[in-house]
């Protein structure tokens, strides 16, 4: 790999190159963790909506979000008929410079029963969950989730249920120190939400390094850090 070759397959923007009839020739790093977000085809989909009409290459700004991928730009080139390449343009949903999360090692089960039964009581919602048994124990800073989690189910508490997904990110992954670590999800969601409570929801979880999607629900993005 050349020295030029190196610096496109290490960029922090995905790049994927496609043949003519959508299969993938060739993909950077970190389009492979955006795979396990965005399905080829919409992403060659994307590619042919926003050539060119010509051979060349073409910027387009835009807002896309994929998972916990959002993407403000892309371009999309070409030079033939056989070959189309798009390169998406990243708008980092965290700080890329947040140190390794530290805790203790935790039952994350434990800790949102926790937090559901504490937001119930003198509570008529009725709470239901959807958990995926096979997380592990991970390392967490116990006070910083428990006071994340009550904040956001502070934001559905005008709502008869509020649902909690617990669920593994397949082929999603995050590094810390040139180690990568697969992603788990907790995901909540009613049907009304407090946006003014949403608010500030970013606040705290910026100040906590815990990553977090806001759409019409909230869902915690965690790294799976075991040891």
């Amino acid at each position: 790999m050349t020295f030029e070759q190196q610096w496109l397959e290490y960029d922090y923007n995905p790049f994927v190159l496609f043949s003519s009839n959508g299969k993938i020739i060739s993909l950077n790093a970190e389009a492979q963790f955006l795979i396990g977000a965005a399905s080829s085809h919409d992403l060659f989909e994307l590619a042919t909506a926003y050539a060119n009409v010509s051979f060349g290459f073409k910027t387009t700004f835009l807002e896309l979000e994929f998972g916990r991928y959002k993407f403000f730009a892309l371009t999309v080139g070409y030079e033939n008929e056989e070959e189309i390449g798009i390169k998406l343009y990243q708008s980092p949903s965290f700080k890329l410079n947040n140190p390794k999360p530290v805790g203790e090692l935790t039952n994350i089960y434990t800790l949102v029963d926790l937090c559901i039964s504490t937001n119930s009581i003198n509570s008529n919602i009725k709470y239901t969950k959807e958990f995926d048994p096979t997380i592990p124990e991970i390392i967490i800073n116990t006070n910083k989730f428990i006071k994340l989690l009550n904040k956001i189910y502070s934001c559905f508490e005008d709502n008869d249920k509020i649902n909690t997904k617990i669920f593994y990110r397949v082929g999603e992954h995050i590094k810390f120190e040139g180690k990568k670590y697969s992603i788990f999800s907790i995901e909540i969601q009613a049907e009304n939400m407090n946006q003014q409570k949403a608010d500030e929801l970013e606040v705290i979880a910026s100040n906590t390094n815990f990553y977090i999607d806001m759409q019409k629900k909230i869902t915690i993005n965690i790294p799976m850090i075991t040891s």
